[in-house]
Parts: C-alpha cells; sequence; structure tokens
C-alpha cells in the first residue's frame, strides 16, 4: 500500500494560521515596516509551529541576495578574545566576505541545544543566508536541524563527525601521528598530550590517533590530559604532568593549541626545567605567539586564514546550490620545528 505524501506547508497555510495575509507574512520574514511587532511574532510563531521557512529558491527569485553569514560558537566570550586561531579563522571567512559585500553574524552560546534554536531563530526570521557550524559533537543535533529547516550550512569537522553535511577539514590524525614520530625520532619516549575538551569531535579523533601512534611505536610511558584549552588548564595540566620524578615524567608534550604551550612553558620554568633540554614542547597551531616565546616553540603549523576563507567559499557555493554534499580536505598541519624541541637529555 503507498502512503500517503504529507501535504507541503506553504505562505499561505501560515498566513491562514496567523489570521493575516501573505503580503503580512511576506513582510514579517523580509523585515519590512508596515507591520506591528506583535503581528510579526504572531507570523513567526505559525511559521515555527507549521515548519515553514522561506525557500532560498524563492528568495533567489524574488531578487534578495545573501548579506548576513551566521557563526555560533559555543565557548566562553573572555577565552574566545584570547585564541588566536578563531581570530585567525574569522579574519579568513571575513577576507572572503568582504568580497561578497556580506557581513558576519556571530553569537557566542552556551551549549548545542541554545545554538539549535538561535540557528532556527536565524534561518526562520531570515537574518542569514547559510550558517558556518563548529566544533562537532558525537550524535550533534546540529545535522537534523540543518536537514529539517533546508539551511544552507557548511560544516568545519571531519566528515565522520558532520553525517553527510558539506564539510571542509583538516586531516588531524595525520598531524597527530606525525607529531608523536617526529618526537620519537628525536629519541623521546615518553610523551605527554594536553588536549582540549574531550567531548569534542576533533579532540577524540586526536586521542585515537596518538593512542595508536603511541601503541605502534611501544612508547615506555604515554599519558594525555583533557582540558578547556584555557590557559590555566594547560598550565595545571603541565604542571601536574611535570610533578612526577624521572623516570615516570614525559620527557615530552604535545599541546593541543598556541595558549597551553606558552602556559606549559612558563611552569617549565617555574619549576627549573629547561625547554629543550629537560623536556620539549611542541604546540598545535602556530600564531604569533608562538614566535615570540623564548624558547621559540615547535609547532604544527597551518594557514587558519586561509582555512577560514576556504570555509566561506564553500558555504557561497552551498548557498548558490552547487556541489551539494561535498568532502573537502584542506592541507594537514606541517610540523616546524623550533627551538622548544630537542632530543632529550641522556
Amino acid at each position: 500500500m503507498t502512503a500517503t505524501p504529507t501535504p507541503r506547508v506553504t505562505i499561505k497555510d501560515v498566513a491562514a494560521r496567523a489570521g493575516v495575509s501573505k503580503g503580512a507574512v511576506s513582510l514579517a520574514f523580509n523585515r519590512k515596516p508596515g507591520l506591528s511587532e506583535a503581528t510579526r511574532e504572531r507570523i513567526f510563531r505559525a511559521a515555527r509551529e507549521l515548519g515553514w521557512a522561506p525557500s532560498l529558491t524563492a528568495r533567489t527569485l524574488a531578487g534578495s541576495r545573501v548579506d548576513v553569514v551566521g557563526l555560533a560558537v559555543c565557548r566562553p566570550a573572555r577565552m574566545l578574545g584570547l585564541e588566536p586561531w578563531y581570530m585567525e579563522f574569522v579574519s579568513g571567512v571575513e577576507s572572503v566576505l568582504a568580497e561578497h559585500s556580506c557581513s558576519l553574524l556571530l553569537r557566542l552560546v552556551r551549549s548545542l541545544d541554545e545554538e539549535v534554536g538561535v540557528q532556527e531563530g536565524w534561518w526562520r526570521g531570515r537574518q542569514v543566508g547559510g550558517s558556518i557550524l563548529v566544533d562537532f559533537r558525537a550524535d550533534d543535533p546540529r545535522m537534523g536541524l540543518v536537514q529539517r529547516l533546508g539551511l544552507p550550512a557548511v560544516a568545519v569537522g571531519h566528515p565522520s563527525l558532520t553525517g553527510g553535511l558539506t564539510s571542509v577539514w583538516t586531516d588531524d590524525a595525520s598531524a597527530v601521528t606525525e607529531a608523536v614520530r617526529y618526537l620519537a625520532a628525536l629519541g623521546h619516549r615518553r610523551i605527554a598530550r594536553v588536549g582540549g575538551a574531550a567531548d569534542l569531535g576533533h579532540t577524540s579523533i586526536r586521542t585515537a590517533a596518538f593512542d595508536e601512534a603511541a601503541g605502534s611505536l611501544a612508547l615506555a610511558g604515554a599519558w594525555q590530559v583533557a582540558t578547556d584549552f584555557s590557559g590555566d588548564a594547560g598550565a595545571r595540566a603541565t604542571r601536574s604532568l611535570l610533578a612526577a620524578a624521572p623516570p615516570d615524567r614525559p620527557t615530552a608534550i604535545v599541546y593541543d593549541n598556541d595558549i597551553m604551550a606558552v602556559a606549559g612553558l612558563s611552569v617549565a620554568a617555574e619549576m627549573g626545567l629547561r625547554v629543550p633540554q629537560d623536556v620539549s614542547l611542541l604546540a598545535w597551531d602556530d600564531s604569533q605567539l608562538c614566535r615570540l616565546t623564548h624558547p621559540t616553540l615547535s609547532a604544527m603549523s597551518h594557514d587558519v586564514h586561509g582555512f577560514g576563507a576556504e570555509v566561506a567559499r564553500t558555504l557561497f557555493s552551498v548557498i548558490a546550490g552547487g556541489e551539494g554534499v561535498v568532502s573537502h580536505p584542506v592541507p594537514t598541519p606541517v610540523l616546524t620545528p623550533r627551538g622548544s624541541t630537542a632530543p632529550p637529555k641522556v
């Protein structure tokens, strides 16, 4: 027996539910004058109840253009301001948006549930033409949201995390493996990693890659500590790792960002340990911070600005109905040795 298809909700249905004309619905979603706030909210509420949103095709045919892109980030505001990676990423995104005379709508949220509400409000309220989604987790609710709303979006994350959404990503696993093998080639047999938030998908990928690399090299010791990416957490993790006496102390530490690596460098000095003679340090991301320390920090380097620009270009392709679902890797971070890594002291 063939199932009867569910009738498609139209602008006429929204108008009927809200008790207004179709023209009033159009005014509300185009953010044009002529309606009271109470009427506008009643229209939006009717649209939410019916699960209706204006289609991108309809907007294009009407001659409207994409002039705002959304980006919600689940990080504390103070920490985001100190995070070089996000500053570089956003600058890369903005460089492409400027070419399109388009603005970035940035919102800090406290949880994924809050972001789901924000993204839905942006799309239903026609505040954005598309969104950039970051920091994916297991069973991420944003995948279903994008599919349900028809929201044009690009996921910043490995395809294994993003549920078939168009994604732009770096090969974190290969980069972690290269870092561990490099330190092992220098002669380090006790290597630690100070990682990011355990619930983030890319942290899980790095964690698994570190375990696999350490196992394949039969290291004498391998430690991993999860943090929140902050300098304070990186300092605490470093202090804990270096408090042990040899041979139970790592001779090399890999950090998941540059802020924690710089904090780790300070802790080593505080504890009377020399870098790299007593302990080698390797940062993820190669910001200006890594080149201003003494000694300068070895790092896994990649073009974060270019990465952000590629994400923005991919989003415009999705909005234009380009390639559809794609998985787009960018170049893997490359190891840049500097003064903070050396063979372990014999």
